[in-house]
């Protein structure tokens, strides 16, 4: 039995979850580093079960101690994790991360043959029955290599065929391809999609080569049967496309702690809205909330709201909550 119960999964996603340091100060001056988990896919469930909704994840972690600290830290934050393995054909990956001025925050990976890297659609298609409600999957799982490539667009094909519909958030990382081979083998995903999620720059890796513009590339997404073309502008906000509108929310306002993870916050909060069946414009005000909850929190994921904690931004700064 799921630890979830016999209920409907609302959302499947999948990835790569790794440990995660982060330093104090410069990595090269060594000092204190604080271990967490952090994975993009990982995030947005986090984000969401804390909303409240019934989140499953997949992936391969490996037969060492930071696996068991990702399973066990996405099982304490509600998640289903029984299609999750470890695996011993390679580590668990490991991310590290310095904050090198200001808000710049530098990340080194360190997850070349990592066991996520050995993910194939075996170890993803299990976790699609029974159909949840949607599936999430990144950009990101694809760059990991040719199994993980493949996980991801027999998922996609397998949910498409089912009727689910599906998430992508482009999430490129420029460390682990380029962007010539990410829009090879994102852009034939389009037509099978249901919501495109990206940043201005990230748009141009997913639609028709032929479309120059941003305006072109929305379109051309929604002629092919998007529905939802999202673009995440930062502190700027987002603007969220459909065939009948256009909305732009700006971004909430508070101080910057640590802007790693706020895309994916971003896009827990968007889903969150989806799935209560919130119109465009609630859905990008509670995907701007939860972004913002993110940066004003140091970590990937773990300031992300509760749902009763939603309104918090909307008190006066300086209150105390007694």
């Amino acid at each position: 039995m799921s630890p979830l119960g016999d209920g409907m999964i609302d959302v499947v996603t999948f990835g790569e979850t790794m440990a995660a340091l982060r330093a104090d100060g410069l990595i090269r001056l060594g000092g204190t580093m604080r271990l967490s988990v952090a994975g993009a896919e990982s995030n947005v469930a986090i984000g969401l079960a804390r909303l409240g909704h019934r989140v499953r994840w997949a992936g391969l972690v490996g037969g060492d101690e930071t696996g068991e600290l990702v399973l066990r830290t996405l099982r304490a934050e509600g998640i289903d994790v029984t299609h999750a393995r470890s695996d011993e054909r390679g580590p668990t990956g490991l991310i590290l991360l310095e904050r090198r001025a200001g808000e710049l925050t530098r990340v080194i990976y360190h997850r070349a043959g990592s066991a996520a890297s050995f993910l194939s659609p075996g170890d993803v298609l299990p976790a699609l029955d029974p159909p949840p409600r949607l599936l999430h999957v990144t950009g990101i799982t694809p760059a990991l290599g040719r199994g993980p490539a493949a996980a991801v667009g027999a998922a996609v094909q397998a949910a498409a065929a089912s009727g689910i519909p599906i998430c992508l958030d482009v999430n490129h990382r420029a460390r682990l391809w380029g962007r010539d081979q990410a829009a090879e083998t994102l852009r034939p995903l389009a037509r099978s999609l249901s919501v495109i999620v990206a940043s201005d720059d990230e748009l141009e890796l997913v639609a028709p080569a032929s479309a120059t513009t941003e305006r072109e590339r929305v379109a051309a997404l929604l002629d092919a049967g998007v529905t939802e073309v999202i673009i995440k502008r930062g502190g700027d906000g987002a603007t969220g496309h459909t065939v009948e509108q256009a909305v732009h929310t700006p971004a909430r306002r508070v101080r910057v702690a640590d802007v790693v993870g706020a895309g994916d916050a971003f896009v827990a909060g968007y889903l969150s809205g989806l799935l209560d069946d919130l119109d465009l414009t609630g859905r990008l005000g509670r995907a701007v909330t939860t972004g913002a909850f993110a940066v004003a929190s140091p970590g990937d994921w773990e300031g992300l709201p509760a749902r009763p904690e939603l309104d918090l931004l909307d008190t006066l700064p300086g209150s105390v909550l007694r």
